[in-house]
């Protein structure tokens, strides 16, 4: 009820502000582009317009401002073309005129009145007839009582008298009361829908490319990083064991002539360093992309990874489905790379494993109760897991202070 209160005295102070303001700026816009058009000929237009368009950029700021509380939305304001470095005052003067957004703010200006009037009749309308019809009994002793006077009921052919007004009226303003909310908030969102079209449409359109642009560079730097990691592993792991392995050989080689006891030996250190390889690179490959994950998909891939913790994991995986490659990736490797981690690091004695869709949101939740102090800056464990949610639109959620318990959350789009 708080929430329906906040909302339907947002939506009204928008229309009812939003009226006077708006017809204020039309006047100023209208006023300024004509006489900037002309007389732009004798150049004396050029600073006329170039001001109107300053003007419209102040009420599309406030418009802006008051969009964030009508659509529940962080205010957006786009990037006005900047004034190049080493330009002169003529330049500087007319910069407004080369942006396009600010062409759109007079446009906004202009013909954001009729709907500012709609809205505005609208709300004053849907907050008379309510306070007008449950206050009737309070003045309707006065008015039912002059003569000559016809109220609506006896119009409408329902009788007439005190009682009979105050029962029609008081109905009638609890159906308002509880139309009202609806009415209000349909002309705030009908105004609000032109306002977000010409004001923020090309901010958030521009946000949007930025975005992808950092995800394209996030999945790249990511990307880079788990190759340079993958390649340093090899190195300082298979690769020297391999080394060491052919020198073992080729000792039992030569041993084999003069010592074959020594060389059976060899053989057996051989077969046991061999071993130990293939695990090293069985557990390199699970970091890229398991065959389990690609045939099974993540339930059976994300058990795999809990059973094989050295802390002990509780796995609840609320989804079969299976999703896009690169998703289940990302998810997969975020949960491998934090178990890793909490059993390198936490001093956990148990760790939780969720996972679970949101409506078109995979979300992977990750908690366990060790001594806390995990953080995604580069050096720690954590380090390139954002990036590799940037890659997918996806995003990591890190929580754990100092003493945990640490909590990791990570939200993949699937839909």
């Amino acid at each position: 009820m708080r929430s329906l209160t906040r909302r339907v005295l947002l939506d009204t102070r928008y229309t009812l502000v939003g009226f006077p303001t708006t017809l204020i700026g039309f006047v100023l816009m209208v006023t300024g582009f004509a006489a900037g058009l002309g007389t732009a000929v004798v150049w004396i237009g050029v600073p006329l317009l170039a001001g109107t368009l300053m003007i419209a950029r102040g009420f599309a700021d406030a418009e802006r401002g008051w969009l964030s509380d009508v659509l529940r939305r962080p205010p957006v304001r786009p990037r006005y073309k900047p004034v190049p470095q080493g330009a002169g005052r003529f330049r500087r003067l007319v910069n407004p005129l080369t942006s396009g957004q600010s062409w759109l703010d007079l446009l906004h200006g202009v013909i954001n009145l009729p709907f500012a009037v709609i809205g505005f009749v609208l709300t004053i309308v849907f907050w008379a007839i309510p306070l007008a019809g449950l206050t009737y009994p309070l003045y309707g002793i006065v008015t039912s009582n002059i003569p000559g006077n016809t109220e609506l009921p006896e119009l409408l052919g329902l009788g007439d008298g005190y009682l009979v007004n105050s029962v029609f009226y008081v109905s009638l303003g609890l159906v308002f009361t509880l139309i009202m909310p609806f009415a209000v908030r349909g002309a705030a969102l009908v105004r609000a829908g032109l306002g977000r079209a010409l004001l923020t449409g090309v901010a958030e359109l521009q946000e949007r490319i930025d975005d992808l642009a950092e995800g394209r560079a996030a999945a790249v730097s990511a990307e880079a990083n788990a190759l340079r990691k993958l390649e340093r592993d090899i190195h300082d792991g298979p690769q020297q064991r391999l080394v060491s392995l052919a020198m073992e050989l080729s000792r039992a080689q030569r041993q084999l002539a003069k010592d074959p006891e020594a060389a059976q030996a060899t053989i057996k250190s051989a077969i046991s360093a061999t071993r130990e390889t293939l695990d090293e690179l069985r557990a390199l490959s699970r970091g890229i992309a398991p065959p389990i994950l690609s045939d099974r998909g993540l339930a059976p891939a994300l058990a795999a990874l809990a059973g094989r913790c050295t802390v002990p994991v509780d796995l609840d995986v609320q989804t079969v489905e299976r999703y896009q490659a690169a998703v289940e990736n990302a998810i997969y490797f975020v949960c491998a790379e934090t178990l890793t981690n909490v059993a390198k690091h936490s001093r956990a004695t148990i760790c939780t494993v969720q996972l679970v869709r949101v409506g078109n949101v995979l979300m992977l939740t990750i908690g366990d109760d060790g001594v806390g102090g995990a953080h995604v800056a580069k050096g720690h464990g954590l380090a390139g897991l954002a990036d590799r949610l940037r890659a997918v639109d996806g995003e990591l959620t890190v929580q754990s202070p100092d003493g945990g318990p640490t909590l990791i959350v990570a939200e993949v789009p699937c839909g």
